[in-house]
């Protein structure tokens, strides 16, 4: 298996198993530096299990802010090595304010240099072993069962990082069905699916059939699954790859049956207690960079007396009622001054200078935490749109209403995973990633999404 279900999400096997071994390293690194460091002398630490309990948890929550375990990585080597270095700066960072706060944990900077070192050195190497080996211990073998246009739809996961969790090993043709895909990619089958399956390996068969009213094999695929091959329809697949849920794929009756879309009273009690506990750190981390935003935005201003600071629009909430969001203005006043809503573009000339550099950075959406204390927003959830915009999507794009089961975010799934939309198709994309989060919502994804949220501000991606 290359994938487990944590708290709802899926989470890469092989992530799982390299956190695991890191965390290790971290925490043995600090026994190692120590050592070392009173080399023929009594340690004088009498909790230095708990200091490396701590140490090794901080640094890897700043490996995950840094991106360290995102399949998407493309930038190689050298962007690995930055990353590992920008997670061990941010993760010196968290471990100093540790010490300031509990001084009785602080075990010496003498210690914390060798143990920076020997973790470093140790990560980087393990990593640079990973990428040298075959990934393709990992995967899942893939059989897909259908050659239509469903099944071509997985044709579009062409790239290797697209491709992470599974290979595929071929497709299998149903009779009456179109084929779409390429006749070199279609298995010829002489035995049994399940004589195939075993003799080859095979771990799961994806059903991606186009019209199931022709007859699915069912004894067949019954066959396999008392075998031990895993069965799974194409939208629960795209779901576990792809971290979203494909609206060209879905049917109402896989929302009613599948997994997931709990509510309850417990689970939003935590949602909120997490909301202000995540504003209230992230207020106090960020509140000297939000008063350098006003003055740099009332000087470009001229200085005048009155000049807004802030912008306020109504947008969508939860179960669909209007609110009022605060952002930092990062355009011209009156920049919609036709009074006809409108997406903001690439380069649009609309944007100061200021706003150019604090929507990079994504300073300009931290007043949204007002809305987060008044409770009208979640620190983590689908992005607020437009009233204007919402009617207009809704009415084009199907299930759109059900992204506003939950309340708006800050930071959110969609807001990761693709970058800054201003067109229908963009808005269709985002709302796939929004359904799986509205689905698979937990603690824990939230969590994740608050630390991987910190590698977006990093490196600048999505802003617009």
């Amino acid at each position: 298996m290359s994938t487990l279900r944590i708290f709802n999400h899926y989470v890469r096997t092989p992530f799982v198993l390299l956190g695991t071994v890191e965390t290790i390293i971290l925490f043995i690194s600090v026994y190692a530096a120590a050592h070392i460091r009173f080399w023929g002398v009594k340690i004088p630490y009498a909790n230095l299990w708990l200091q490396a309990l701590i140490y090794s948890a901080v640094m890897i929550m700043a490996m995950i802010a840094a991106g360290l375990f995102q399949a998407r990585l493309r930038e190689g080597g050298f962007g690995f090595v930055l990353r590992l270095l920008i997670s061990y700066l941010l993760g010196t960072m968290g471990i100093s304010v540790m010490f300031y706060l509990f001084p009785d944990l602080f075990f010496g900077r003498g210690v914390l240099i060798y143990t920076t070192s020997i973790s470093f050195v140790t990560i980087a190497l393990l990593r640079i072993m990973v990428l040298w080996l075959d990934p393709g211990i990992y995967r899942r073998r893939v059989l897909v069962l259908g050659t239509g246009k469903i099944a071509g739809a997985l044709m579009e996961l062409r790239r290797k990082v697209d491709q992470f969790g599974f290979s595929i090993l071929g497709y299998i043709h149903l009779r009456g069905e179109h084929d779409l895909i390429p006749e070199s990619k279609i298995l010829k089958i002489n035995n049994t699916l399940a004589h195939y399956a075993n003799e080859h390996d095979v771990d799961e068969i994806v059903l991606a059939i186009d019209d199931r009213r022709k007859g699915i094999p069912m004894q067949e695929l019954l066959d396999c699954k008392m075998h031990g091959v895993d069965i799974i329809d194409v939208v629960s697949f795209f779901e576990r790859e792809t971290g979203k849920i494909r609206i060209d794929q879905l049917q109402p009756s896989w929302l009613l049956f599948s997994l997931g879309f709990k509510q309850s009273v417990m689970r939003d009690i935590g949602k909120r207690i997490f909301d202000l506990l995540a504003s209230g750190f992230i207020l106090a981390c960020t509140w000297p960079f939000m008063l350098v935003t006003i003055l740099a935005i009332w000087l470009e201003s001229g200085c005048q007396l009155g000049a807004p600071i802030f912008y306020r629009q109504v947008r969508v909430g939860i179960n669909g009622r209007p609110f009022q969001v605060i952002k930092f203005r990062s355009m011209v006043v009156n920049a919609e001054k036709s009074g006809k809503a409108q997406w903001a573009s690439k380069n649009d000339a609309r944007i100061t200078l200021v706003g150019k550099i604090i929507r990079k950075t994504r300073i300009d959406e931290l007043p949204q935490i007002y809305n987060v204390f008044k409770g009208e927003m979640s620190f983590v959830g689908p992005r607020p749109e437009r009233p204007e915009f919402v009617v207009m999507l809704a009415e084009s794009i199907p299930y759109y209403s059900e992204r506003h089961r939950v309340k708006p975010g800050i930071t959110g799934w969609a807001q990761l995973l693709y970058p800054y939309g201003s067109t229908e198709k963009d808005a269709l994309e985002k709302l796939q990633y929004d359904l799986y989060y509205v689905k698979n919502y937990s603690l824990f994804l939230d969590f994740l999404i608050l630390l991987q949220t910190a590698e977006v501000v990093l490196f600048g991606r999505g802003a617009r």
